[in-house]
């Protein structure tokens, strides 16, 4: 069962200080790109695994979506989402993406923005979410970059030329990572990139669009603290048809 670090107190009021906990898609600097590879959302029945405040599921209703179904593990999470949403149409459940059941061909669209990484069984996620899509249906998420989740040693170092580096260790060591970020004994999945696009594959999805996220220029300009990220990928991005 994968660890539920939301529903950690220190955590969660941390999280919710977060530029994207406060404003939204707005405040994630990969929405725009994540955005792109999304279709029209018109008539769509939507998933979002791992739907947090409620922020995706709130703007496939603005732009069309016909239903949305938020999961998440959770209970906080699901408190804000509901408390941020009045639409019928939206509805919010606690589920756990490790061991979750979806009725067969029941969506057009399965969406996650940076929950895979904490989910341990990740290959049975994929097979649910593969079943749960009807022919044509498209899968979209993002996670953390495998070059991001691998074990590492601790800050950046620079090269012989002065260069900036990324101190990775035991990258093909795949498996279960404990970090801290916003509170103390947070566990994330690494699993290299090949595993995740081989597991896709192996599910029946096609791949259709893989990008190992940088930030634009215009986005630069804006956040110069955004610089560090052209260094190295944080997050992948991911759409599959099934």
């Amino acid at each position: 069962m994968s660890q539920n670090i939301y529903d950690d107190a220190g955590f969660f009021a941390n999280y919710s200080r977060l530029p994207r906990s406060v404003e939204g898609l707005a405040g994630a600097p990969e929405w725009p790109a994540l955005r792109a590879l999304l279709p029209e959302m018109t008539g769509l029945r939507v998933v979002d695994l791992g739907c947090g405040f409620g922020w995706f599921c709130r703007w496939a209703r603005e732009n069309g979506a016909a239903e949305v179904l938020g999961l998440d593990r959770s209970d906080d999470m699901l408190g804000r989402a509901r408390a941020g949403t009045a639409d019928a149409a939206i509805r919010y459940a606690r589920a756990d993406l490790g061991q979750l059941d979806l009725p067969s061909a029941r969506f057009d669209l399965a969406y996650s923005s940076l929950a895979f990484h904490y989910v341990a069984d990740l290959d049975r996620l994929l097979g649910t979410v593969h079943r749960a899509l009807v022919p044509g249906a498209r899968l979209v998420f993002s996670a953390e970059h495998p070059i991001y989740t691998a074990p590492r040693r601790p800050g950046w170092s620079r090269d012989g030329e002065g260069r900036l580096t990324w101190p990775i260790d035991g990258y093909q060591r795949e498996g279960p990572r404990t970090t801290d970020w916003l509170a103390e004994g947070v566990v994330k999945q690494h699993r290299t990139l090949g595993t995740q696009l081989n597991a896709l594959i192996r599910h029946g999805f096609t791949i259709r669009h893989v990008e190992e996220w940088r930030p634009t220029a215009a986005q630069l300009a804006a956040a110069p603290d955004l610089a560090e990220e052209c260094e190295r990928p944080m997050f992948l991005l991911v759409a599959a048809e099934r």
